[in-house]
């Protein structure tokens, strides 16, 4: 299972990853799909690190159909979030300051189900995803995919 570490400009100390993850609306618009990961039991949108010769729309796809079963067409970008005050230390002691960029996603095909990642994956409304157990780092793109703005944003 991996933590958080926070300090000041801490990121200098870790190596970078970039990675992508997927906002998937329900067909109404009104619930977003969100994954129970089976290393720490925490809800996420669906997603992970981008492989080399990938580009992060390739990364976006194959993220969703390996933890989802669902095929999908990536719509447009959300936001780039990164921070330098903030890595990721795993269990093996390797640390990253991660980069991430999130996507609006929409189902084309696929069956919905579960993966080696993942122990349950269903759509939530906004109300509700308020109340789950959610990777701390999400929420933020979840409000920034409901403000359906244009431009993206950087953080």
């Amino acid at each position: 299972m991996a933590k958080l570490i926070q300090g000041k400009r801490i990121g200098r100390n870790a190596r970078l990853r970039v990675g992508c993850s997927a906002v998937i609306f329900d067909p109404t618009k009104e619930r977003i799909l969100l994954t129970r990961r089976r290393d720490n039991g925490l809800w996420c949108l669906p997603g992970g690190a981008i492989d080399p010769g990938e580009s992060a729309s390739e990364t976006c796809i194959r993220e969703v159909l390996e933890e989802t079963g669902l095929l999908v067409d990536v719509v447009r970008l959300i936001g780039i979030y990164s921070n330098p005050n903030t890595v990721v230390e795993y269990r093996d002691g390797n640390r990253y300051q991660l980069i991430a960029l999130s996507f609006e996603a929409q189902v084309n095909g696929g069956e919905l189900g579960t993966s080696d990642e993942t122990s349950e994956c269903t759509y939530f409304s906004y109300d509700q995803i308020r109340t789950l157990d959610l990777m701390e780092n999400h929420m933020q793109r979840i409000d920034d995919a409901l403000a359906h703005q244009a431009e993206a944003f950087i953080r």
